[in-house]
């Protein structure tokens, strides 16, 4: 489900790459999945949880010390994260989903919340609940050829895990509202000038005779090369500092979102959208 790698990072400690694994799903998050990716993070959170402000203690060149980044990446050339696993949604009831939904959101909560620079590396796509979980990142690293996506409202629901609101603070309400209610695409450069991304990983001049299989091999290794690079330079600076910048810099509240979801899960659209994706076909909305 979830890889990991440590690296080196500047002084001390070490930056924790975390690439998922779902090739046959294009990473569609699971229960199995979402489980994974908590453990890592309690498991990150554990290290600074006896501490209040006084920098953690560190050997110089320690690689066994604390965590002091996390990137999160893909293991898939095809695509970053696909968003929910719909067949494991199909066979669940309304409580069932909410649980599912609620748990994803806290999942991503946490994420948001570690008091490290979390980064996610994207190479490709990233739809519905991976846009999401790359919304829940402190950085963004696109390449030119990686588009994002929340196609909820076509599946008759809304974007369930903090899509509402982290993409609002990044690109105004304006923005955000014309993103989520058309479900249209946003490709690399258009996410970077919005300020979605970060950084942004040019593969214009590398395109030149490449097979898109191979395109996409080479955006997933330059993304993380990129997002690596970025760990770096941020643990350049005083991890006290550093802890203290994202807090200062979090952001509202999730509960406007969650209400809304509460709401959207029980609705016959939702229920319809997920029948039609198991059929192959167009849901037919009623509204209700």
């Amino acid at each position: 489900m979830i890889e990991f790698i440590d690296l080196p990072a500047p002084h001390s400690g070490h930056i924790r790459v975390l690439q998922l694994n779902r090739p046959a799903a294009a990473n569609a998050i699971s229960y199995a999945l979402l489980s994974a990716l908590r453990k890592e993070i309690q498991t990150i959170q554990s290290q600074y949880s006896h501490i209040s402000g006084a920098e953690m203690p560190w050997t110089e060149g320690d690689i066994k010390g604390p965590t002091r980044a996390l990137i999160i990446a893909s293991s898939v050339d095809a695509c970053f994260c696909a968003g929910a696993d719909l067949k494991e949604l199909g066979r669940l009831n309304s409580e069932q989903m909410s649980a599912f939904f609620s748990a994803m959101r806290d999942t991503f909560k946490a994420l948001a919340n570690l008091p490290i620079p979390v980064i996610s590396a994207i190479g490709s796509a990233a739809l519905g609940s991976g846009f999401e979980l790359a919304l829940a990142t402190h950085f963004r690293v696109l390449s030119s050829n990686a588009s994002l996506a929340l196609p909820e409202t076509g599946l008759g629901i809304i974007p369930a895990a903090g899509g509402t609101y982290r993409l609002a603070a990044l690109v105004g309400d304006a923005r955000a509202r014309e993103i989520v209610m058309t479900s249209r695409r946003v490709e690399g450069p258009e996410a970077y000038t919005l300020g979605i991304a970060s950084r942004l990983v040019d593969l214009e001049t590398e395109s030149e005779g490449l097979d898109s299989a191979t395109m996409l091999a080479v955006s997933r290794r330059k993304v993380l090369v990129e997002a690596i690079r970025l760990a770096e330079e941020v643990c350049e600076g005083a991890p006290v500092a550093v802890r203290a910048a994202l807090k200062a810099l979090n952001g509202p509240s999730e509960e406007s979102e969650k209400a809304m979801c509460e709401r959207v899960f029980v609705s016959d659209d939702w229920h319809e959208a997920l029948r039609a994706f198991g059929e192959k076909r167009k849901p037919v909305f009623k509204g209700r």
